[in-house]
């Protein structure tokens, strides 16, 4: 009978805990939270990131500056990136002089469209995002934030060093169709630029001309299925940047 109560309390105590403790590992990117789950939608910093336009990836960009092995009391290093690398948010600066001078830098972006429920959509395989795409994907008004999952996930192109032209993004006219027809404020999308390479600056200007349009760029979203979410997205306070590095996870 003792035996058989201690185990009924082991039961009991462990039930508790599963309640209580909101954090236990399932795997690398998804982490159990509460009676839900969390995302990391965020791409590890590596040497072999890719970077804009550059066959080699990112390459070294952290340094030990002392180090306890070297007799030192601590580990201290430095680092060095450019402020679109990996998975990043783009100021309106990026590509407005008129706003860089006037400091809409990462650290003027909305909280409010970074941060709250978000859908993340499936886009047609065989197509960058045109006006047509956009109509096709039906995303209801009063949606505010939207991951847009493309072939870019499918040909695993953020684990790739070597840049890809050919990536999947927004052409002009679906990004004015965006902006006349919906109200999304938060653009996210899993290559390094939301834009397809060929209509990089016009498609940008469409975006950020009001600035009202948040734009992530270099989600991670292998294994992450359309549906409804919520999103965080913290870049941090650099003034004067106009990107920065964010971490960004889906709660769901």
């Amino acid at each position: 009978m003792g035996r058989t109560t201690n185990t009924m309390k082991d039961k009991l105590l462990l039930g508790i805990l599963a309640g209580f403790l909101t954090l236990s590992i399932v795997s690398d990117a998804v982490v159990a939270y509460g009676n839900g789950k969390i995302f990391d939608i965020t791409h590890k910093i590596t040497s072999n990131l890719p970077t804009f336009d550059s066959k080699n990836g990112l390459g070294q960009f952290i340094w030990l500056l002392s180090s306890i092995k070297n007799g030192s009391t601590a580990n201290v290093s430095e680092f060095k990136l450019g402020t679109h690398t990996g998975t990043h948010v783009d100021a309106p600066s990026h590509f407005f002089q008129k706003y860089y001078e006037e400091g809409f830098d990462v650290t003027t972006l909305s909280l409010q469209a970074l941060n709250g429920p978000a859908l993340v959509v499936e886009v047609p395989r065989d197509k960058n995002i045109t006006a047509e795409v956009m109509k096709s994907l039906n995303i209801p008004r009063g949606v505010h934030r939207v991951l847009f999952k493309t072939l870019n996930t499918d040909r695993r192109l953020m684990h790739k060093k070597e840049f890809a032209s050919d990536f999947t993004g927004f052409k002009k006219d679906g990004a004015k169709w965006l902006v006349d027809n919906t109200d999304i404020k938060l653009v996210g999308l899993d290559y390094l630029s939301v834009s397809a390479y060929v209509d990089a600056a016009p498609t940008h200007h469409i975006f950020l001309k009001k600035r009202e349009i948040v734009l992530v760029e270099g989600l991670n979203l292998d294994g992450i299925r359309a549906g409804k979410y919520t999103v965080h997205c913290l870049p941090l306070r650099m003034v004067g940047a106009d990107g920065c590095p964010t971490r960004c996870i889906l709660t769901a």
